[in-house]
């Protein structure tokens, strides 16, 4: 696991190097084992190195026979060995044991059909001395980030967009587009980041920069579909896979831990997996301290698990780091905790295994359609589902607003769901945001807009319509929020997170469960659940999922962090964006419990506190606050 960076731009090089060391010296958080780079009259590539595979003799940038290739690479590629090998009987020469160098060969070799070989996660670049071309990539469901600018003659690009602030020719700009959007998805759901002209470059796709033109291809897409598999054999397929998969995982030259919390995913990984260390967190006793059940189900696989409770105190004195740490404005409450959690691992691994991608993969999320505990209206609505495409429709919008019980439960599954479903998240309704926000940040994309242009790429296809809401997270929720905290909140302290379960050959698996078999009247995730359930207790396997659980709701109601949080609404840069004395308002009225708006405020709140960090600061790392009263 790696930090990378580079530009292309025909500076001297003596310009370039001090530029490209302080691109790369910013992330040393990614990589703090050690550094490298390759600079010439065209490029500059940059790397910070977290040693995993071949501590000795992996040091980047690798080059190929004739040093005519050049590879910088953030990742891990676990099919690496069968592939080196092939090479080798192919003619290759390598000089590690690395799996960067499989990549350096393999492109070599096969050209843009390596993506199509490889499993892992991963963005890399090569440059192409003969061609002067830049070849890049991204892992399949974006579980590794890669975002990338043109300002002023320079293309730059790095894992971390506070590499790209450290570039003379960057110029930092608000994208007011952004800031709408955020306030209903709690992230950024489109390419163009917050930073205007900065992009991500999507999940699953490559690109060519050559002669001042940058080309991005597709390479890869999942193909949901239904098949007639029987439930038994798809328990077998399900499981083997997952074993199969934290096997090859597991494949690294230091200690591989895991994650540990009171849900199926990470509970199945580290029943699998048997590390030797596992780690959980929570806040104080209780409701949201998961680390006690997670502790149960270590004594009962003998585990060795070591948890840790958070204070309130210590979640708000990081927020601001945690926010320079996540480049971009995210207010998933999750986030506060995974940051903690990291560090607690990283006092003794460099690698942990995580549960991220089951409830994706295999229909996991209550809002994919489980909004009733009636069992006489689940049956009820499995029976409507059969009826046709406008008979469904009809009654979904008739239910659409209806306040009686089930009558959610209806709409949320016979509605066609490119009406009724926008992902994981829906904070503000818009035209809250637009009660709030100033008129120039009004205008932005619909939120419409932006889920349709993902639904258009499988329309006619066929698809259930939890199938369609599936298609959706995978391209939307998963590397916008799930995926890019992840990433960004685990190398906040130099540890490699991997998710076994986001995985091409599970995908491979997932993507013809029949849908009867995602969520039925039982359970969500039900036939992923049965497979886990030959290495879990009853319990664990139907544990209904919560998440972090965060205490947002008590602290918005505490004096200290209402008024820690009222200070932050109160700052003269606030009205730049919002009605100033609406947000306080219901910030107050919270306080006081007139209204539940603990999502909102938070929303808000994340906003305001990353804006002070890299907009009214210079983006430097912030300082711990101390709060001691």
């Amino acid at each position: 696991m790696c930090g990378i960076a580079g530009f292309v731009n025909d500076d001297p090089i003596d310009v370039k190097c001090p530029v490209i060391k302080r691109m790369t010296d910013i992330i040393a958080h990614r990589g703090p084992d050690s550094e490298g780079r390759y600079v010439d009259d065209h490029v500059a590539l940059g790397h910070r190195r977290l040693s995993i595979i071949d501590l000795g003799g992996g040091q980047q940038p690798i080059y190929n026979e004739d040093g005519n290739l050049v590879i910088t690479f953030n990742g891990e590629i676990y099919n690496y060995r069968p592939l080196r090998a092939q090479l080798i009987e192919a003619g290759h020469t390598f000089t590690t044991e690395s799996d960067t160098e499989v990549l350096l060969h393999g492109y070599e070799e096969w050209g843009v059909d390596l993506l199509q070989r490889i499993r892992g996660m991963f963005t890399f670049v090569i440059w192409d001395k003969t061609k002067k071309e830049l070849f890049g990539a991204r892992d399949h469901f974006g579980i590794k980030p890669f975002y990338y600018a043109k300002m002023n003659g320079t293309f730059m690009y790095a894992s971390e967009i506070k590499s790209l602030l450290q570039h003379p020719d960057f110029v930092k700009e608000l994208n007011r587009e952004a800031l709408k959007p955020y306030m209903t998805f709690q992230y950024p759901p489109f390419a163009e980041t917050f930073f205007k002209g900065v992009f991500k470059l999507p999940e699953g796709h490559y690109f060519t920069y050559r002669d001042g033109k940058m080309d991005i291809h597709r390479y890869y897409d999942e193909r949901f579909r239904e098949s007639d598999v029987t439930l038994d054999h798809l328990v077998d397929t399900i499981d083997d896979t997952v074993v199969g998969s934290v096997k090859a995982h597991q494949i690294a030259d230091v200690e591989v831990g895991s994650f540990l919390s009171s849900g199926v995913d990470s509970s199945y990984v580290a029943a699998v997996a048997r590390p030797q260390h596992t780690y959980s967190i929570g806040f104080g006793k209780g409701t949201y301290n998961e680390s006690q059940q997670a502790g149960e189900l270590a004594g009962i696989l003998k585990l060795n698990n070591t948890a840790e409770a958070l204070t309130d105190e210590e979640a708000f004195s990081a927020f601001p780091q945690i926010q320079w740490h996540l480049d971009e404005p995210d207010s998933n409450p999750s986030c506060v905790p995974l940051f903690f959690l990291s560090k607690l691992a990283a006092h003794d691994v460099k690698v942990v295994l995580s549960g991220e991608g089951a409830d994706e993969l295999f229909g996991g999320y209550i809002d994919y359609g489980v909004h009733t505990k009636s069992k006489a209206i689940k049956v009820v609505t499995r029976w409507l589902t059969h009826l046709p495409a406008g008979a469904r429709h009809a009654i979904a919008r008739w239910c659409k607003g209806k306040t009686f019980h089930g009558a959610w439960h209806l709409y949320a599954n016979l509605a066609p769901a490119e009406e009724s479903f926008i992902g994981q998240a829906r904070v503000f309704e818009e035209s809250e945001s637009d009660r709030i926000l100033k008129p120039a940040y009004r205008k932005a994309p619909s939120v419409q807009s932006i889920v349709d242009r993902t639904y258009a790429r499988i329309e006619g296809k066929g698809l259930s319509e939890l199938k369609k809401k599936q298609y959706l997270d995978m391209h939307q929720w998963m590397p916008g929020d799930i995926l890019l905290k992840a990433d960004k909140l685990t190398m906040a302290h130099s540890l490699e997170l991997r998710v076994p379960l986001l995985d091409k050959v599970l995908m491979g698996v997932a993507e013809q469960v029949p849908t009867k078999w995602l969520i039925n009247d039982e359970n969500t995730k039900y036939a992923f659940r049965q497979a886990a359930g030959r290495h879990l207790p009853e319990e664990w396997k139907s544990r209904e999922k919560l998440g972090f659980p965060v205490p947002i709701k008590k602290w918005l109601r505490e004096e200290k962090y209402y008024k820690l949080v009222r200070s932050v609404f109160e700052r003269d840069y606030v009205n730049e964006f919002f009605d100033q004395d609406a947000i306080l308002k219901m910030l107050d009225d919270n306080y006081a419990g007139k209204t539940d708006d603990r999502r909102r405020i938070w929303t808000v709140y994340t906003f305001l506190t990353w804006y002070d960090v890299y907009f009214v600061h210079d983006g430097s790392k912030p300082d711990v606050l101390d709060l001691k009263d």
